[in-house]
């Protein structure tokens, strides 16, 4: 089989680094730089992804194309895709719920045909090796195992049916994330009685426990911006499940406080919590 080209929407940092991936594999690898931040256009040019100056541009060459974007954007830009004459190939890699990621497939068909995607784990960089689950199609999730093959990108399949791969991202994003949130919730709260060093003490006897890495807090400060949004689709999927979805609600409700903190790699713990606090 041909190398296909393949087209990324947009080059954030898991984007841009997936995408690196998949170059292994295809012909080329293609951005819209259109309408793109200074730092998507850096990350771009360090994994030397190709520019295209349109959408349209990008749609009409490409054979493959991965959606990897903050949720809220996600049935957008599946409108935008919409509006085009693509037919071809749509990953949608983003953390939205099951039914969303259904109506996109809805909305593409029957011209383009869509993989379900979800990404668990760090971006593909520093020996670092995230997993791509995939749904749908035996086809056409057997192609991006092929995209994928060999590099920093595991790929697991796990059937035919379109929303399967988002409702295991969420899954695991429900508990992870959360888990993130309460952990600056207890230290800030211990913090406030001086007791937060006992608390991490007690926490460090169970090798597993979240409240032993208290410094990941400034790190989820910084990734809140996407992290809120996530939490609220996987609310979504357990309100559509009869599951209640107010401790995700709350928990995105808390990341909303650090929304000024967007992709501030030098803040620390105390400034997380301190913003946490006074937002």
């Amino acid at each position: 089989m041909n190398q296909p080209t393949v087209g990324i929407l947009h080059p954030g940092s898991m984007g841009a680094a997936v995408a690196a991936c998949a170059a292994a594999n295809a012909a080329a690898v293609l951005w819209c730089e259109a309408g793109r931040s200074a730092a998507s256009t850096e990350r771009a040019r360090q994994y030397a992804l190709r520019p295209m100056g349109t959408l349209a541009e990008l749609l009409d060459r490409s054979d493959i194309v991965i959606s990897l974007c903050p949720p809220a954007a996600a049935e957008d830009l599946a409108r935008d895709i919409a509006e085009h004459s693509f037919a071809g190939l749509y990953v949608e890699a983003n953390a939205i719920s099951p039914v969303r990621t259904q109506r996109i497939a809805a909305l593409l068909a029957p011209a383009v045909t869509v993989v379900d995607g979800g990404v668990v784990g760090s971006p593909p960089v520093g020996g670092k090796t995230p997993t791509l689950y995939l749904s749908g199609s035996a086809d056409a999730t057997a192609r991006i195992e092929s995209l994928f093959a060999g590099t920093a990108v595991q790929t697991s399949v796990l059937g035919t049916e379109v929303g399967k791969a988002s409702a295991l991202k969420l899954s695991y994003a429900s508990f992870q994330k959360t888990s993130r949130v309460l952990v600056a919730l207890a230290v800030g709260m211990a913090r406030e009685h001086g007791v937060d060093q006992e608390l991490i003490e007690v926490a460090s006897r169970r090798t597993d426990s979240y409240l032993s890495e208290p410094q990941y807090v400034a790190k989820t400060a910084a990734r809140a911006w996407r992290w809120g949004p996530e939490l609220e689709e996987a609310a979504d999927a357990l309100a559509t499940a009869g599951l209640p979805p107010e401790m995700l609600r709350a928990a995105a409700s808390t990341l909303a406080r650090w929304h000024e903190a967007k992709d501030d790699n030098e803040l620390t713990l105390t400034d997380a919590l301190d913003r946490l606090a006074h937002p």
